[in-house]
């Protein structure tokens, strides 16, 4: 009797292991099969709107006079490193060196992979610029192309964000063009700001199309630079990249001021920025008064969102003078009714702009200015804290190498919102399936898979459509 107990009791162990086993390997397949899928998404995506990327690298200035590796596979890696979200050189130096992954990327770019080291010593010495003038490339073969046309401001409007972030922060002087903050205690600390103005969408596009440092100028000095003394300089870099392009500029509190409104004038571009309270006090003046006068200025927007309420009571007053200039005022108060919370969570959201409001405005308004919310989640916040280590130290003694890694995030992050928002990826996101799993799943395909030559000639031979 012991006996057959003691059997029955292996037998279910037994077919335990075996279930556990079957799981284990559906799984691995569903995990490989997912890989696959990423990886070939990727090389359509970066076919499809960059055919051309390749010789478009390769018009870059050499800056070497004999190397084992063109230009081209250095730059490469350096963009390949953020487009797999490796944490830093030495975590893809190490990717490189695992299975087949040098194999299969060679078999994907056409290309070598060198090592992270060597492509350390050409960041140190090419010219920021040259990247600047590839990712602005870019950006006009997708305006060709229409990508971001259905996504546009009444159907005008690129609505451009524009807001400065850190980057490296450091104990000691890193360079001669660090900014500085002291301390209460007189401790001194160096660090480095950039200024950002990026194509935001509301399906979540949040494309860098111009950047400008923050830094100090060599020699001596009166002030430190700053974002406001940066605008000017990115502002004449936007108009130079994209002169006849209609722009709406959203910004935060900081911006509305007469030099900013000067700038947008004579860029031809509109702007809708944030306004705080005590700003322009004049313009308040006037806002006090009027509101309560002016006829025809109110708007009601109830929408309903994940069970809840959504209450949007907006209210307008135009043609407000200041300093020779036309403004319009617009606030929104919004209610959130929760039906799982006792209270109403109550926003008030207030901007100036130089665009008419009115009912049928007032709402695509005001949630553009909110929008400006996007430069900082889908872009900062998304490259700092979601693979991309914006602020890891990729070059620790040299700027013109830190400048560069960091145009090369912002490429490879372009490129990782044209597949992560198409609809052929959502697809993917299916039974809690994450994006970050199926970066892994790429990982993983590219280490333990091998890629079939003929495949990847087939799949860059076929004509495909990317939908948004």
């Amino acid at each position: 009797m012991k006996a057959s107990k003691i059997l029955s009791r292996l037998q279910r162990k037994r077919e335990q292991r075996n279930h556990e086993s079957k799981i284990k390997q559906k799984l691995n397949r569903i995990k490989k099969q997912n890989g696959k899928n990423v990886v070939f998404q990727l090389f359509k995506t970066i076919i499809h709107f960059f055919p051309d990327l390749i010789e478009q690298m390769r018009q870059i200035e050499d800056c070497r006079k004999k190397s084992d590796y063109e230009l081209v596979e250095l730059i490469m890696a350096c963009i390949a490193m953020s487009l797999f979200k490796a944490d830093s050189r030495n975590a893809f130096n190490n990717e490189r060196q695992e299975g087949n992954f040098k194999e299969n990327y060679q078999k994907t770019f056409k290309m070598r992979l060198p090592h992270m080291d060597t492509v350390e010593n050409v960041m140190r010495r090419l010219n920021p610029d040259e990247l600047q003038q590839l990712k602005t490339d870019m950006i006009r073969i997708l305006l060709e192309k229409k990508t971001f046309h259905k996504f546009r401001l009444f159907k005008k409007w690129f609505v451009i964000a524009v807001d400065g972030t850190g980057l490296m922060t450091f104990s000691k002087r890193h360079c001669e063009h660090c900014l500085t903050k002291t301390s209460k205690k007189g401790k001194v600390t160096y660090f480095h700001h950039v200024l950002e103005a990026k194509l935001i969408c509301q399906n979540g596009f949040a494309i860098s199309i111009a950047t400008e440092w923050i830094e100090n100028p060599k020699g001596d000095f009166d002030k430190q630079d700053c974002e406001m003394k940066a605008f000017p300089r990115l502002a004449e870099k936007i108009n130079k990249m994209f002169p006849r392009l209609p722009i709406c500029i959203t910004a935060d509190g900081l911006y509305p001021n007469q030099t900013f409104f000067s700038i947008c004038k004579l860029n031809h571009w509109s702007f809708i920025v944030t306004f705080k309270d005590g700003n322009l006090p004049s313009v308040w003046e006037e806002v006090i008064i009027l509101r309560e006068i002016t006829t025809d200025n109110k708007y009601n927007q109830t929408i309903f969102r994940k069970q809840n309420k959504i209450n949007r009571d907006y209210t307008w007053v135009n043609e407000i003078p200041y300093q020779g200039f036309q403004l319009n005022w617009i606030e929104c108060i919004e209610t959130i009714e929760a039906p799982e919370s006792e209270e109403n969570n109550v926003t008030r959201f207030v901007h100036v702009t130089d665009l008419k409001i009115d009912r049928t405005t007032a709402a695509k308004i005001s949630q553009t200015g909110r929008l400006r919310w996007k430069i900082e989640n889908e872009g900062f916040n998304t490259q700092k804290n979601q693979g991309y280590n914006l602020k890891h130290k990729f070059s620790r003694t040299s700027l013109i190498a830190a400048k560069n890694y960091y145009q090369c995030i912002q490429v490879a992050h372009l490129i990782n919102q044209l597949l992560i928002l198409s609809t052929k990826f959502q697809e993917l996101l299916t039974n809690k399936i994450t994006i970050k799993h199926l970066w892994k799943c790429m990982i993983g395909f590219l280490i333990h898979a091998i890629i079939d030559c003929n495949e990847i000639i087939r799949i860059s031979k076929l004509r495909i459509q990317i939908r948004f």
